[in-house]
Formats: C-alpha cells, sequence, structure tokens
C-alpha cells in the first residue's frame, strides 16, 4: 500500500524499488564498531542498498527507481563520512561551538518532593540553539550536504522545530532552503513560521489531505524527486526510506551518550526508567539508545489526543489501532483502516500528529525492549502547568507527553530510583494552543487589541 506521495510519484515517474529483508538478532542493532557511538546499524554489505535498511520486519526502503541513484548516494556519503576518523569530531565541535552541547542533565527537586517517589532528572534538549533536539540532526546532515555539494535543502516539518533548525543550518552554511508545513501546522505555530521566514527560507503551507504533517512529508517528497540533482532531504525524524531512519538515529544518538554520562557522574548509578516522547521517533531513539543492553525500562509516549475511544489521537504502538503497511518509503505500522487509507490523527502537539513511527521503534516494540503509552491532551496540560509551576520549566508540548506519563508512575516508584526525562524542546512556539487551551483573558485581551492594531496597518 502506497500513500498518495508515492501513488503520484509511481505514476508520473516509474515503477517501485524496495529492500530485501534481513533479520537482525538484537546484538547487531546495538553498534560498537563507532568509536564513542551508540546506535542502530542495518546489516551492512558495501554497494547494495538493497541489502540494507530494515530493523526486523520492518524500514526498507520503497521508493521510484528515479531516486535510487540518489539515496544511494547519501548512503555512500553517509557511509564515508562514519568511517572518517575525523567525522565525528567535526560533528563534535559543530553542534558544541553552535549549538551549546552538551545539555545539561538538571535535577528536577521540586518534581521530586512533590511526587514523594524516585529521583526526577530532565535532559535539557530545550537548551539546544533553536530550542530542540532537531538541531542535532540537521547540523549532521548539513555536514553531509556540503560533502556531497549540494546547494539546497528542503525540509518537512510539523511543530516547526525542524523547521527553524533546517532554515538555521541553511543560513550557516550558505544553502537555498524551502520548508513544507501543513496549512494547519501553520496556523497553530506561526511563531516559528515567523522565524523560519526571516531566516531566509521559503514556507509552503500545504493544502492537501488532513494540512498536517504526513501531508508536508507528501509535498517533500515530490518536490525532491524533481530537484534531486541539487537538493538534499533533510528529514526530520528516523522515519523514511534507508538510510534515513539510521541517518538521523546516527545523529540524535548524541543525547543518549551524553545523558548516560551525567547521570553515572551524578547518582553514581543507572536510572530505572527513561521516557521520551514519540512522533516519528527521533528524541526518543536519540536517548534510548545509550541504555538498551541496560537494566533500564524505556517508555515511549505518544500522543492520545482525545482519548483513544474517540479516534482522534496518534496512538501507534502503545494501541491496536495500527496496522503494518507502507508508506512514505518505509514499513512499519501506520494508522489506517481495514482498506488502508490513512486515518486522520489528532494531538494537542504538531510534531506528534503523525500517522507513522520509526521502523527502529516499532522493531523494538515487537521485541518487548521498548514499552509505549499514550497520554491525553488533557493529561499534558495539567503536566505542562505542574512542570511550570513547580521548576519553572516550559517544555514543548511535545516534550510534555513524556513528563505526564513519568507524572502517572512516579508516585508508585521507589524512593531509592531515579529517573530521566528527554525534554526534547521548549513551549514558546506552543504560547498560542497553551494560552487558547487555558483561556486566559489578559492573554485574550492583548491578542484582541493585536488584531485591531493589525487592521488599522492593512486598512491605509
Amino acid at each position: 500500500m502506497f500513500f498518495d506521495a508515492l501513488f503520484w510519484i509511481k505514476k508520473h515517474l516509474g515503477t517501485c524499488f524496495f529492500a530485501r529483508s534481513h533479520v537482525l538478532t538484537f546484538s547487531q542493532y546495538f553498534n560498537t564498531t563507532d568509536k564513542q557511538l551508540y546506535g542502530y546499524e542495518s546489516v551492512r554489505e558495501e554497494n547494495s542498498m538493497q541489502r540494507h535498511g530494515y530493523y526486523g520486519e520492518f524500514g526498507g526502503a520503497f521508493v521510484p527507481e528515479v531516486l535510487i541513484a540518489t539515496l544511494e548516494e547519501l548512503c555512500n556519503a553517509f557511509t564515508t563520512a562514519r568511517n572518517d576518523p575525523g567525522f565525528w569530531p567535526e560533528y563534535l565541535q559543530a553542534v558544541g561551538d553552535y549549538s551549546c552541547r552538551p545539555t545539561p542533565l538538571t535535577f528536577a527537586e521540586n518534581l521530586t518532593r512533590h511526587f514523594n517517589g524516585a529521583r526526577v532528572y530532565i535532559k535539557r534538549e530545550d537548551l539546544n540553539h533553536t530550542g530542540a533536539h532537531k538541531i542535532n540532526n540537521v547540523m549532521g546532515q548539513g555536514l553531509l550536504v556540503k560533502r556531497m555539494g549540494k546547494t539546497r535543502v528542503i525540509a518537512e516539518t510539523g511543530a516547526g522545530q525542524h523547521g527553524v533548525a533546517t532554515a538555521t543550518m541553511a543560513a550557516k552554511m550558505g544553502l537555498a532552503c524551502t520548508i513544507y508545513m501543513g496549512a494547519v501546522d501553520v496556523e497553530r505555530q506561526r511563531p516559528n513560521v515567523f522565524w523560519m521566514e526571516q531566516l531566509g527560507a521559503e514556507v509552503i503551507s500545504v493544502l492537501d489531505g488532513a494540512r498536517v504533517l504526513k501531508d508536508a512529508i507528501n509535498a517533500a517528497l515530490r518536490d525532491w524527486v524533481t530537484n534531486m540533482d541539487d537538493t538534499h532531504y533533510v528529514l526530520g525524524t528516523a522515519c523514511g526510506p534507508h538510510p534515513f531512519p539510521e541517518m538521523v538515529a546516527y545523529f540524535q544518538s548524541i543525547i543518549g551518550q551524553e545523558a548516560r554520562e551525567q547521570i553515572l557522574k551524578l547518582e553514581g548509578r543507572l536510572p530505572a526508567t527513561v521516557y521520551a516522547c514519540v512522533g516519528g521517533g527521533s528524541n526518543a531513539l536519540g536517548i534510548f539508545q545509550a541504555f538498551l543492553n541496560d537494566p533500564v525500562e524505556l517508555i515511549g509516549v505518544e500522543a492520545g489526543g482525545q482519548g483513544r475511544e474517540t479516534g482522534r489521537h496518534a496512538a501507534r504502538l502503545s494501541s491496536q489501532e495500527a496496522r503494518i503497511g507502507v508508506a512514505q518509503g518505509y514499513k512499519t505500522f501506520f494508522l489506517q483502516d481495514a482498506d488502508g487509507q490513512m486515518r486522520e490523527t489528532h494531538s494537542v502537539a504538531a510534531g506528534l500528529d503523525y500517522i507513522g513511527v520509526s521502523p527502529i521503534l516499532a522493531d523494538l516494540r515487537q521485541k518487548d525492549r521498548v514499552h509505549f503509552k499514550a497520554v491525553t491532551d488533557q493529561e499534558v496540560l495539567a503536566a505542562f502547568k505542574l512542570v511550570l509551576i513547580k521548576e519553572g520549566l516550559v517544555p514543548a508540548l511535545e516534550s510534555t507527553h513524556a513528563f505526564a506519563q513519568a507524572f502517572k508512575e512516579l508516585p508508585i516508584l521507589s524512593k531509592t530510583d531515579c529517573i530521566v526525562i528527554n525534554q526534547s524542546g521548549r513551549g514558546d512556539k506552543d504560547i498560542f494552543t497553551i494560552a487558547d487551551a487555558l483561556q486566559d483573558p489578559q492573554w485574550m485581551e492583548f491578542i484582541k487589541k493585536k488584531a485591531e492594531v493589525y487592521g488599522e496597518k492593512s486598512r491605509v
């Protein structure tokens, strides 16, 4: 079953190519071949993209023939970079000097006291330049773009964090940039749209389909097929055709590397549980990878939306409603009906409002190594207010899903345990959504007056 973008590609540009499956053992997932790197790696057979990119039964590269050469070029560039002893230090310098890494692991003393349970630590990815973990991936892909000699980058974005990060990288590296964003997300994430445009990116509002993240990905795929010679698609999450899941996980692995070292230094032990929100899965994979071979419970938290019983949610791996299928270049669990049509999703957090999920996480769920939960919009808003009041932190609504699930479990965890919550981004971008949900009268009056001022200016 192909999603609408791939139907379009097949119709206009040729037949479909797909990778053959190679089932990996658990030990093969944990990458011990790269110094200081933790991560996933599919079976490696030189110059044979057809045999790469599977994690158990998930993944692959379901793409039209016209894209095979482009993906092979990317595979080769990525493999060459990984094998270059100077590349990882170059990457560390880029994210260190430009994005302020390493990010701290903050002890949440007030939340720990409030729940009277395990000690709470927060991995502060919100302190990255541009305010989220997304910069880790785009800086890495930006270095690959320069190696490949491309002059233009495109990206999809939902919450806008990946779009801002990509536009930032493009400005820094002197690249032309186009960002695709669903029209619904453009409206609810207007501050990030403003910054993308100020950074010099062209932001295209996608009016197709449900006008959310999946539709932005489709639009970006169409652009890439047409302009592959000079354009690189900076896919923002660990989804899509090989090598994107592996590549994004590789660059995001820095989160877990730091967090593991930091918790051992602070506590002298590993955490009992690590929590991360799950949209496509990049921040979750980023922090989970370092703990895969440890006796640590890993919890991915999806968008329960208005409740799974309503059908308005984005719970793929935490529910029985998702089905295995192929869309947007890869095989995983998608929210689709019995006829294979993609369902509409819902979340208060734009970045979690997606029908698919990383094939790596899908396989880890099948292996029972990562467990998945879902929390509702209302639980997220309640958790947001608690984090704000108790710790003075402003987590993104996506990240707040991880807090909400942790808060459910903290009262029953032992006081001798500690946990880590990945705060993947900050919530400045969500000010309109949060203010609307809280029905703050002063904010509403401020917006009303601003609207009147802008209305008067437009009439002049």
